[in-house]
């Protein structure tokens, strides 16, 4: 395999924010740690409706996995909608998937230029994952959702309409800076050190507080203990390509039950990610440092499977937060400190949806955007 490994991920263009870091104390009316997509939305809505917000991160603006993914954009939670349906009922599965329908148009009309929403495609790679995808479509059908059965060059399977891709960190980069517009003062290289009622430690400051938003999505059992009986944070690893001139990928894909997924971006190149399960137990960790093994098990789709020859450029790996049911946590999980993540590999589209319903609930208290999620 080549060397190139623990590399910036493809996404990584155009100058950084350079944000400050936090010295000192500061008050405000919410402190938000973790500025990766869900974060910078709640920060945001939060100074639209007219409070001062304060947002911290360990590292950079979308340093973690909101700037580190695979960039899917799709509508839904991350177990299939039929198995959504049998887990928590077909009204509960069908007012979340619309309620993220609705917010992937409204992240599309917000930054248009970096999206594209050409649908997307699940692929059976076996009789039982093709049987699979019928009784996914049957369900999606059967609640009126965009679907159709799909037979094209990447194999059998199911084609969503409505999902699509889009450049995760300039999505992010465009929240931190609208954010910012709106009052948000946001620190980077600031990592929390304490989660309290009404206070937030750092290393060189305080930010005191009357709420706390915990939106770290592959770090929420570290900063809160509290939640690793329900949430637990597993390593996702990437390549992509330089352009790619014999192969053409209309759509996002997602095969072999999910676990595989790769996109072609408008300049050609291939992003292509999974095969977590090949990396057994190891990838359940808090390491962001690719494998050997699971790059192998990329590269072999890429190459064997794909018969994509362009040149590998870039390896990384990002951290995210799965749960044991596929819903993620809203939850307050102290008095005054409220945690949003576990989105189980899919949270670009449901964590800004949960973000933004977080700051209306706690701000106004509208829970509108947040009710499905809630316990029943």
């Amino acid at each position: 395999m080549p060397s190139i490994s623990n590399s910036e991920p493809l996404w990584a263009v155009g100058d950084r924010l350079d944000l400050p870091t936090l010295v000192g104390e500061v008050k405000a009316d919410v402190c938000v740690v973790g500025l990766g997509g869900s974060g910078l939305a709640c920060a945001r809505e939060f100074g639209r409706l007219g409070l001062q917000v304060v947002g911290i991160d360990a590292g950079l603006v979308a340093g973690g996995a909101a700037g580190r993914n695979g960039g899917f954009l799709l509508a839904g939670l991350a177990p299939f909608y039929h198995e959504a349906v049998l887990r928590f009922g077909r009204v509960r599965a069908h007012a979340i998937y619309q309620l993220t329908e609705h917010e992937l148009a409204r992240i599309a009309e917000e930054t248009p230029a970096t999206i594209t929403r050409s649908g997307s495609v699940r692929v059976a790679e076996s009789a039982d994952e093709e049987h699979d995808c019928e009784l996914q479509l049957a369900a999606m059908t059967a609640d009126g959702i965009a679907a159709e059965a799909y037979d094209g060059p990447e194999g059998r399977g199911i084609l969503v309409h409505g999902d699509g891709t889009f450049q995760p960190l300039e999505r992010c980069y465009a929240l931190a800076k609208d954010a910012i517009s709106h009052g948000a003062s946001l620190f980077e290289s600031s990592s929390a050190t304490r989660v309290a009622r009404g206070v937030v430690d750092t290393a060189g400051g305080r930010v005191e507080a009357r709420y706390v938003v915990v939106a770290v999505d592959g770090a929420l059992d570290v900063l809160l203990p509290e939640l690793s009986t329900v949430v637990r944070t597993a390593r996702l690893q990437m390549l992509a390509t330089a352009p790619a001139h014999d192969i053409a990928v209309a759509r996002p894909v997602y095969a072999r039950w999910g676990y595989d997924y790769w996109q072609q971006r408008p300049d050609g190149v291939i992003a292509l990610g999974g095969a977590r399960d090949v990396g057994g137990e190891a990838e359940w960790t808090h390491s962001r440092s690719t494998t050997e093994v699971v790059q192998r098990a990329l590269e072999r789709r890429l190459r064997e499977q794909l018969q994509v020859s362009a040149s590998i450029t870039h390896r990384w790996a990002a951290n995210v937060g799965y749960t044991i049911d596929g819903l993620p946590i809203v939850r307050e999980t102290r008095p005054g400190v409220w945690a949003i993540g576990g989105y189980s590999g899919t949270g670009n589209v449901i964590g800004s949806l949960l973000g933004r319903g977080l700051a209306r609930a706690l701000a106004r208290d509208d829970f509108s955007l947040l009710r499905p999620f809630l316990d029943a």
